[in-house]
C-alpha cells in the first residue's frame, strides 16, 4: 500500500466527529489482534463518536480489559457463522461455490467481517493494519459486493489545505481506467467529496489537453469518459478535457475554456491514470503543503476501510470516522 497519512486538521476532522457523535454508527474492527485496533476502538468509545465492534477469534485473544461500551463478537458464534456461509453461498454460488466451501472460506478474518456488514451486522468497517490493500479489496468484493449500477472499486484522496478540501482520484488502485471505468472513479469521487467535506462536487476531467488543445488517444478517452458522466449524471458539474491549470485558475480558465461550467473552480480532480494521479497527489502534499488523507476505498456496497499497515491508533480513529461519515447521506 502506498504512504498513508491521516493526521487530519481539526476543521475537517471536527466536522466529521461532529456528524458521527449526533449519528453513531456501528463500526467493525476484524483485527481485534491487534493492540492498536483496541486501542482505536476504546477512543472511539471514550470520544462517542460511534459504536466499536471488535471481531475475535475466540474468548481468549483479547488480554486486556475492555470497556463494556466495546462490543465483542466471536467468530467461532455458530449463528452468525451460519448466517455468513449462507450469505457468501448466495454472493458466488453463481461462481461454483458450494455451501460447505463457503462454510470452511469464512474462517478468514476480512471475509467474516465483509460478510456481517453485508447481513446488516455492522454499518462500516476498518481493516489494514495487520493485512494488505489487496486482501481487503478482494474481502469486499466477495463479502459486500458493489451496488447497482457500479462496476469497479477504486480510491480516493481528500487534499485538505487551509482554506480548502479537494478531491483526488484514483491515486491508488486503478492503474490504467478505461473511459467507462473513468467516469465510475469520477462519480463515485464526487458523490463521496460531497458527503465528506458538505461542499458541492465541481469535477474536472484532467488531460495533457484543455478542450481540443491536442489529439491523442488518451484525450479522446477523457472526453469519453466526461460523456458517459455527464449522460449517466447530469446532475453533476462536469467538464473535461481540461488541464490543470485551466481546471483551479480562474484566468487560465477565461482563455483555454471560458464556456466550462467548472473550469477555474474545480474541487474534484479526476486523472487520467494512476502514475498521473499518484505522482500528483504526492507533489500536492509535499511541495503544495497539502495533507493528503487516504487513500479511501470506494465502490463498494458499504465503507470497507484499508488502513496502512504503519498506522497509529489515532490514524484508526480517524479512518473510522471517515467510514462512519460514508454511511450517512449528505
Amino acid at each position: 500500500m502506498s504512504t498513508i497519512n491521516l493526521s487530519i486538521p481539526m476543521t475537517l476532522i471536527q466536522q466529521l466527529r461532529e456528524k458521527c457523535k449526533a449519528n453513531p454508527q456501528r463500526i467493525l474492527f476484524p483485527e481485534s489482534q491487534d493492540s492498536r485496533i483496541v486501542a482505536a476502538a476504546i477512543e472511539i468509545c471514550r470520544l462517542e463518536i460511534g459504536v466499536p465492534i471488535l471481531l475475535v477469534k475466540d474468548s481468549t485473544e483479547l488480554t486486556e480489559k475492555i470497556p463494556c461500551e466495546v462490543e465483542i463478537v466471536q467468530q467461532t458464534d455458530q449463528e452468525l457463522g451460519e448466517q455468513c456461509a449462507n450469505q457468501l453461498f448466495e454472493n458466488r454460488k453463481h461462481k461454483g461455490l458450494s455451501l460447505e466451501a463457503a462454510r470452511m472460506a469464512i474462517d478468514d478474518r476480512l471475509l467474516f467481517a465483509s460478510l456481517l456488514l453485508r447481513t446488516g451486522f455492522a454499518d462500516a468497517a476498518v481493516s489494514g493494519s495487520i493485512a494488505t490493500t489487496a486482501s481487503v479489496i478482494r474481502a469486499g468484493l466477495y463479502g459486500i459486493g458493489m451496488p447497482v449500477g457500479n462496476s469497479l472499486v477504486s480510491s480516493f484522496f481528500l487534499m485538505q489545505f487551509s482554506d480548502r478540501c479537494w478531491t483526488y482520484a484514483d491515486c491508488a488502485v486503478v492503474p490504467n481506467p478505461s473511459s467507462d471505468e473513468l467516469a465510475t472513479i469520477a462519480i463515485n469521487a464526487a458523490d463521496n467529496h460531497r458527503k465528506l467535506t458538505g461542499t458541492e462536487p465541481r469535477v474536472a476531467m484532467l488531460s495533457f489537453s484543455t478542450k481540443g488543445s491536442a489529439e491523442h488517444r488518451d484525450v479522446e478517452k477523457v472526453r469519453a469518459a466526461t460523456q458517459a458522466i455527464q449522460k449517466r449524471r447530469p446532475d453533476l458539474a462536469v467538464d473535461g478535457e481540461l488541464q490543470f491549470d485551466a481546471a483551479i485558475l480562474p484566468s487560465i480558465a477565461s482563455r483555454k475554456a471560458p464556456s466550462s461550467p467548472v473550469a477555474g473552480s474545480a474541487n474534484v480532480f479526476v486523472f487520467p491514470t494512476l502514475d498521473a494521479g499518484n505522482i500528483s497527489y504526492k507533489i500536492t502534499e509535499r511541495l503544495g503543503g497539502a495533507q493528503a488523507i487516504g487513500p479511501i476505498i470506494q465502490g463498494l456496497d458499504k465503507p470497507f476501510m484499508d488502513l496502512s499497515r504503519g498506522c497509529s491508533v489515532e490514524d484508526i480513529v480517524n479512518v473510522a470516522v471517515i467510514a462512519s461519515a460514508m454511511t450517512q447521506s449528505g
